[in-house]
């Protein structure tokens, strides 16, 4: 997308008012945002706005500095990502409430197309927590994406074992990315950016409140191929995440409890009605989504450069970090041409992503 338009999307980000259908219903309209963003009330109406979007709006005009936001994010190396970008999750843009805009820290790749999010209650036990380490830990040695939410708790343990995996992991947030929920997960979240990222729909600025959970965790599904509860209550958020899961025709799996404990009154219930698949150990999971023959094809891919653009680029990686924006200078492609290489090199294991799009090449694999 156009620098120019993508302002205006950052900007319409900040209107409560303006979701999903009213962005679909502008871009109609008005061909792009930017021209929405100057139209006159009666432009507005004639688009099929209420008045209360159209005030909304109006009165986000007289507050909201589109160039000044695109300047914030700058600052917190925040980047924005719409559903008309290449970097927009594939797998997130199939859901009917798609947000129109991600905030980004970090990178988002080709190779999270196979991710499954890992949700589970705060208050974890010591099984919940062994069990939560060892799927998030076994995901990850599979080349699988691990995504959870940052709180407290499951998904906390699920982030951790997934990195010490060495795999990559994303975060998505209830707030602004400018903040972090729990502040205690402050460092846990700069380490998730460095191998993974960190995204939200919400602008920065944002605090977090009770009702944002349920809205992110839609996009916590979404992103995914399926979803493991691994503890939970019948009322808890992991069961609200699963529930939105099963409305967006993803797979939902749950590790069994005592019968005795309330942390698994949650995912046993979602046993015994057939709403999730029972799962005692990883290869469950893969195997139901047919991810152990994807992760053995990644493995026996030919770890060598596929074509002409792959040898270019390793040429010029190495031990030391190097900025996308040097190596598209070096080896003169176009972005684009640069970006999805090096994803499907990441893919491969020939190239690391070491934080704020700084690659360097894998010695162990080169």
């Amino acid at each position: 997308m156009d620098e120019l338009e993508r302002k205006y999307w950052i900007a319409f980000a900040r209107v409560s008012r303006v979701g999903r259908a009213r962005v679909r219903q502008l871009e109609e309209q008005f061909g792009s945002l930017e021209p929405a963003w100057r139209a006159t009330p009666g432009e507005l109406k004639a688009a099929g706005l209420d008045s209360g979007a159209i005030n909304a709006i109006a009165a986000a005009r007289d507050s909201v500095d589109p160039d000044a936001e695109v300047e914030a994010l700058a600052r917190h190396g925040v980047h924005a990502v719409t559903w008309h970008d290449d970097e927009y999750p594939k797998r997130l843009r199939e859901i009917f409430d798609r947000p129109p805009v991600l905030f980004v820290r970090g990178t988002l790749t080709a190779a999270d197309e196979w991710a499954v999010a890992v949700v589970g209650t705060r208050r974890v036990t010591v099984y919940g927590r062994q069990v939560a380490e060892e799927m998030a830990r076994g995901l990850a040695s599979n080349r699988i994406t691990v995504v959870s939410g940052l709180a407290r708790g499951v998904d906390a343990v699920a982030h951790r074992a997934a990195l010490e995996a060495g795999g990559r992991t994303i975060a998505v947030l209830a707030c602004g990315l400018d903040l972090v929920y729990p502040p205690e997960h402050k460092r846990l979240a700069e380490e998730i950016a460095e191998r993974g990222a960190v995204v939200s729909d919400y602008p920065l600025g944002t605090q977090p409140r009770s009702e944002f959970f349920p809205r992110r965790n839609r996009i916590l599904s979404g992103m995914s191929l399926g979803v493991l509860v691994v503890e939970g209550d019948v009322k808890s958020g992991a069961l609200i995440t699963a529930r939105q899961a099963l409305e967006q025709n993803r797979e939902v799996f749950a590790v069994p409890g005592s019968i005795y404990s309330p942390n698994s009154r949650g995912t046993n219930k979602l046993i015994q009605d057939g709403e999730a698949k029972l799962t005692l150990d990883v290869q469950d999971v893969l195997a139901e989504l047919n991810l152990s023959m994807a992760s053995h094809q990644i493995e026996m891919t030919e770890l060598i450069p596929a074509d002409e653009t792959e040898s270019l680029l390793l040429r010029h990686l190495g031990a030391q970090p190097i900025h996308i924006d040097e190596v598209r200078r070096e080896c003169g492609l176009p972005i684009a041409t640069v970006t999805g290489a090096l994803a499907m090199l990441e893919l491969k294991g020939l190239v690391r992503q070491v934080g704020r799009m700084n690659y360097v090449r894998t010695a162990a694999r080169a």
